[in-house]
């Protein structure tokens, strides 16, 4: 198993979208940032980045790159997803902590889950996200900005002995037992990398 940690801090001005874990959060401040400076989803990224060994996420979408200009934390969530299916990383859970004074979230928050757990095609149940307070303190505390910490737990398909995958077990459209992509049929090449593990692991 892997452990990653991830934090990140956005400052709070007018003119601006509050956006966080993908939902629009009515309020007259929004996050400063390149994209759409979802400070949630950029601490989870930079956790399930960090377990996997693939650096952050200023690293794979600078903020000088005009193509990340406004764009989607969530459309970036769904990259990092993929970036680790190729690497054959399975996320076990993802836990996640907004800190902010203003405004309230918690009736966001069942969203914000739905959200996540959609975009990386994982269960609900494997996402946790939290809203907290800090009693008026720093920056945060004063309204000046957001910040969120997020840690993750990912395991590898190739560790340990993985059950000898059937092709003709696959059905189109719908997931297999042995399937340990964030349920997604694996295609004939990661099926045979999977047996192939499973006879060197004997």
């Amino acid at each position: 198993m892997r452990i990653g940690t991830g934090y990140d801090v956005h400052r709070l001005v007018e003119d601006r979208k509050l956006i966080l874990c993908g939902v629009e959060i009515p309020y007259e401040l929004g996050l400063l940032g390149h994209s759409d400076a979802d400070v949630a989803l950029h601490a989870i990224m930079d956790a399930l980045l960090g377990a996997a060994s693939m650096k952050d996420i200023g690293y794979h979408f600078p903020d000088t790159d005009p193509a990340y200009k406004g764009a989607s934390s969530m459309e970036l969530l769904r990259k990092v997803g993929d970036m680790l299916d190729e690497k054959m990383y399975v996320i076990s859970n993802i836990d996640c902590t907004i800190i902010c004074q203003r405004p309230k979230l918690r009736p966001y928050l069942d969203q914000m889950v739905t959200n996540v757990a959609e975009a990386l095609g994982i269960e609900e149940s494997q996402v946790n996200i939290k809203a907290t307070t800090e009693e008026g303190l720093g920056f945060t505390g004063t309204g000046e900005g957001i910040s969120s910490q997020a840690v993750c737990l990912l395991e590898s398909a190739l560790d340990g002995p993985v059950r000898s995958i059937d092709p003709e077990e696959m059905q189109a459209g719908g997931g297999c037992a042995a399937c340990p992509m964030r349920g997604k049929h694996p295609d004939q090449a990661e099926v045979d990398l999977l047996n192939k593990s499973e006879e060197t692991s004997l």
